[in-house]
């Protein structure tokens, strides 16, 4: 009876550790598995980043009068905000513009003028050159240095062949009078699979592509009606 205890014992301490030895290489797949994700984690990480916290913030008072706008914008430059917290607002990094401007939508002109810098243009509106290009012109004159100069500029909300990237500004009506501008861009490159057959390269391949989007920044603009 002992030697059949004995065996009965020798069996089902065999079975068990045959049954833990079997269970073994479940869990080395379960890391493999958990590591594989992780890997994937960090490469959609690498490729696909998002910035939502701007850099610059804008705060506009806008003044409707006999169809001329008047408008005064406090623009802060480098705010380092930590959650919900300001680190960083100082006086040196607001910069303060006067702005004068027809209200039509037709108006291709406004005045800027920033006292700090002792400046004044005259700018024309992005005047659009088919469905992808604006041009504006702008002549201006420094008073500090009493020089008058003019620049003109090409843009594109779709940036250059090469470097595919959108700029777009988005306009959020909070309530009538007050809205929330928020400029942002985004720099792509789309995905794609290709392959090859007896060059030694693997016969399907995947480019996961990239996209670095990010909000440039933010302006509360306030507008009366008078």
């Amino acid at each position: 009876m002992e030697g059949g205890g004995q065996a009965r014992g020798t069996g089902y301490a065999s079975s068990s550790s045959h049954a833990l030895r079997s269970a073994s290489p479940v869990r080395s797949d379960s890391r493999g598995f958990r590591a594989a994700v992780r890997d994937v984690g960090q490469k959609l990480q690498e490729f696909y980043t998002f910035d939502l916290m701007p850099k610059i913030f804008i705060v506009k008072f806008r003044q409707q009068v006999q169809g001329i706008q008047l408008g005064a914008n406090f623009e802060f430059d480098g705010v380092q905000v930590d959650g919900m917290h300001l680190q960083k607002c100082n006086a040196d990094d607001c910069h303060t513009k006067l702005v004068i401007k027809p209200c039509s939508e037709n108006g291709y002109w406004k005045v800027i003028c920033e006292p700090k810098q002792r400046d004044l243009r005259i700018l024309t509106k992005k005047i659009p050159l088919g469905s992808l290009l604006h041009f504006q012109f702008g002549i201006g004159h420094d008073f500090m240095r009493k020089s008058t100069g003019w620049k003109w500029k090409v843009t594109s909300a779709f940036g250059l062949p090469g470097s595919p990237e959108i700029r777009q500004k988005t306009k959020l009506p909070v309530f009538p009078g007050f809205d929330i501008n928020v400029d942002w861009n985004a720099q792509y490159e789309l995905p794609e699979l290709h392959g090859a057959s007896g060059t030694g390269e693997p016969p399907v391949e995947a480019n996961l592509g990239h996209l670095h989007a990010k909000i440039e920044r933010v302006a509360a603009v306030y507008t009366h009606v008078g």
